[in-house]
C-alpha cells in the first residue's frame, strides 16, 4: 500500500453559499491535509481516504465574516477545530468514484456520498509523479447544527442552507 498526500500549495478547498437570497459568498480553507493510501491511485484498489481541515483557516476575504464564521454561531472553532472525513466505502463508474464516509462538521458525524473524479497523472519538473482529483458536492449545513440566520424584511433569510463545496487537490507519494 501507497500514501499519497496532498500538495497544500496545488490544492484548494473553497465553498459558495446564498447570501440575502440574492448572491452567493465564497472563500475557503487555507489549512487542510487530505491522505489516500491505496495499491493503485488511478484505480483507488482497496483505497481509504481520509481528509482533515483545520475551521481556524476560513477565508472570504472579510476579515468580521470570518470572525463571525469561527464563532459559536457557526463553526465554533475553538471547540471543534478540525472538520474531517473517513471513508468507509469506495466504488468506480466510469471515471468517478463514488465515496461513502463519516463526515464530522461542528461536533457532528452524518454519513455522505461524494463523488470524486480523477484527473490523471504527471510528472513535475523534479521528477515527482502528481496526480490529480476533483470533486464538488452539495452540504446541508443546518444537518451539523450550523443554524446560524436572520430573516429578512424581505422574505427569505439571509444564509443559504446549502453550502457548496468544492476540492481541487494535487496529490504526491507521502515521504517520511
Amino acid at each position: 500500500m501507497t500514501v499519497y498526500v496532498s500538495d497544500q500549495t496545488h490544492s484548494e478547498v473553497a465553498f459558495q453559499v446564498k447570501h440575502m437570497m440574492v448572491s452567493k459568498v465564497r472563500g475557503g480553507f487555507e489549512n487542510f491535509h487530505f491522505e489516500i493510501e491505496t495499491e493503485d491511485l488511478e484505480t483507488f484498489k482497496d483505497a481509504s481516504i481520509y481528509a482533515e481541515i483545520q475551521t481556524e483557516s476560513i477565508n472570504t476575504k472579510n476579515t468580521s465574516r470570518d470572525e463571525h464564521l469561527r464563532s459559536e454561531d457557526f463553526f465554533n472553532a475553538e471547540k471543534n477545530p478540525k472538520i474531517t472525513f473517513q471513508s468507509k466505502t469506495i466504488s468506480k463508474s466510469g471515471d468517478t468514484f463514488s465515496v461513502t464516509g463519516d463526515v464530522t462538521l461542528n461536533g457532528v458525524t452524518k454519513e455522505k456520498t461524494i463523488e470524486l473524479e480523477y484527473n490523471g497523472k504527471a510528472m513535475d519538473p523534479w521528477g515527482n509523479e502528481v496526480h490529480g482529483i476533483q470533486s464538488e458536492f452539495i452540504i446541508n449545513r443546518e444537518e451539523f447544527g450550523l443554524t446560524w440566520n436572520q430573516k429578512l424584511e424581505t422574505g427569505g433569510v439571509m444564509v443559504g442552507k446549502e453550502v457548496k463545496a468544492m476540492v481541487e487537490l494535487e496529490f504526491t507519494e507521502k515521504t517520511e
